[in-house]
């Protein structure tokens, strides 16, 4: 279950890279239009897709060899010296939550009293931020120590 849990995740990835780059374009191109239901759309397909992605990754957090279960054997201390160690256990986590919890607020703009400009203008900045974080904060497959490979079972 674990396996196909690290597998989902990995693929997940995609979806959501994907949808938050069309939220990104989509915000950058359509500053003069209303905001109307496609936004609202990809903003929640991109919700969506991120929560799931937080609950996977929670699940391998806690019930994985390479989060809590790394700190609990060698000690705090011993998992920050290792940067293998500390990106598992902590740098991963922290970039991914913080990059979700961008993009809820992100999807959040629409409820706001603004124009349709500063909803879309808001929006483009959240996203881009939390596209930043998550291109930051992945295990690409030539990051030493930590890559994964593009798709499970490369």
């Amino acid at each position: 279950m674990y396996a196909g849990s690290v597998h989902l995740h990995n693929v997940l990835r995609w979806v959501i890279l994907i949808l938050l780059s069309l939220n990104v374009y989509r915000h950058a191109t359509a500053s003069a239009q209303p905001y109307g239901e496609k936004d609202r759309k990809l903003g929640l397909f991109l919700m969506i897709a991120s929560h799931i992605m937080l609950l996977l990754g929670l699940f391998q957090y806690f019930a994985g060899g390479v989060g809590l279960e790394r700190i609990k054997t060698l000690g705090m201390g011993e998992t920050m010296k290792n940067a293998e160690y500390r990106y598992w256990a902590v740098e991963h986590g922290i970039g991914m939550i913080l990059a979700i919890v961008l993009v809820t607020l992100g999807y959040g703009v629409r409820k706001k009293q603004f124009n349709d400009f500063v909803k879309h203008r808001r929006a483009l900045i959240l996203y881009t931020i939390a596209l930043l974080i998550i291109l930051a904060s992945m295990p690409w497959p030539w990051r030493e120590g930590v890559g994964r490979p593009w798709l499970p079972g490369m």
